[in-house]
């Protein structure tokens, strides 16, 4: 534990609607300083997320605190652990990815329910605690995720927000081996993932999306209808017809615009599920109250994962069923990379590695 250093270099929001500053000298916790339950890791890297930059720039509903170290899809080494941490489920060297929900107190009703991440009182990593966008970072024994030996730490990364996050909602769909279960985004960092996911867990895939490129990417990774969004001429129509001519079983939603949830509704077969994923900060979903319920429609919103989930998706792009697109970085380049986001240039998923 010596030879933990007592400053980093992170990117830090120092506060609301102020410009992103890499510091050198942000200070890291000492192991002596660290409280029962908590660890020190020291990451090697870390993915990027939309969420990232809304926590940026402070444009949702909800607050992110200040000054904030971003970031919540880091994958390090452990490296030091809180005295008296009872029934400590990791060592120090372990490797283990650090998400979204960073603590809950696994004992509220939500926790017990597999929701942990509603816990009331739930930490979320680069949003209420510091996150990932920095050389150390402080989390939790029992949240800590193991990463399986034969996946690689860039892209494990991403398979912790990303792949939790559309591996869930398609766990919870009510879909069946052999159902249609449509994609829009399909070619986009959640997408590219939700199609692997989806074909793993025996589902038939239409993926919807713009352009040549992500076409033979959503049909080489085994989607097996296309639909172009720019192109085709009644989207509703098209998603039927791909599905026998009676719709969709399942639709994975994950864009910000409210007309892509619209557009489910519309083209879900009677008994299909809409499962709500995106997290625009002011869009509403709007759809027809008389034919949800004629059709006995099904409106579910599906919010990250729990550890569970987070175990099963790593076990799955372990075994080579889901295999992430990426991109890598470094933390310095973390504007640039929030720029490209912006602009919607990130093809895959964005990965910033980490130089010690």
């Amino acid at each position: 534990m010596s030879n933990i250093p007592k400053t980093q270099t992170a990117a830090v929001v120092p506060y609301h609607g102020a410009a992103l500053e890499i510091k050198k000298d942000h200070p890291v916790k000492q192991p002596s300083e660290l409280a029962p339950g908590e660890c020190l890791v020291k990451l090697f890297c870390t993915g990027v997320c939309h969420t990232d930059l809304h926590a940026s720039q402070d444009d949702w509903p909800l607050h992110a605190n200040t000054p904030l170290v971003g970031g919540h899809e880091g994958v390090g080494e452990v490296v030091a652990i809180g005295e008296n941490t009872g029934e400590c489920p990791v060592k120090i060297g372990d490797r283990v990815g650090i998400k979204w929900l960073a603590y809950s107190c696994l004992n509220c009703e939500q926790c017990r329910n597999g929701r942990e991440q509603n816990c009331p009182k739930a930490k979320l990593s680069g949003f209420t605690v510091n996150g990932t966008f920095a050389q150390y970072t402080v989390s939790y024994v029992h949240h800590v995720t193991p990463i399986p030996p034969n996946i690689g730490s860039n892209a494990a990364a991403s398979v912790l927000c990303a792949g939790v996050t559309v591996y869930r909602a398609l766990k919870y769909s009510r879909a069946k081996i052999g159902e249609w279960v449509v994609l829009p985004g399909a070619g986009g960092g959640l997408g590219h993932l939700a199609v692997q996911y989806a074909v793993a867990m025996g589902f038939r895939v239409v993926a919807i999306d713009t352009g040549l490129e992500k076409k033979q990417l959503c049909l080489e990774l085994g989607a097996e209808k296309w639909i172009d969004f720019k192109e085709a001429k009644d989207i509703v129509q098209a998603v039927r017809e791909a599905c026998d001519g009676e719709g969709a079983h399942c639709a994975v939603v994950t864009t910000a615009s409210p007309s892509g949830y619209t557009q489910a509704v519309d083209y879900l077969r009677p008994g299909g599920t809409l499962m709500a994923v995106g997290l625009p900060g002011e869009a509403k979903l709007e759809a027809s109250i008389f034919f949800t319920v004629f059709k006995s429609i099904n409106i579910i919103g599906s919010y990250v994962g729990n550890r569970q989930d987070a175990v099963e998706a790593l076990e799955i792009a372990s075994r080579g069923k889901v295999v992430v697109r990426y991109e890598c970085k470094g933390l310095s380049e973390l504007e640039e990379v929030y720029d490209a986001l912006k602009e919607g240039k990130v093809a895959g998923r964005m990965v910033l590695e980490m130089s010690n």
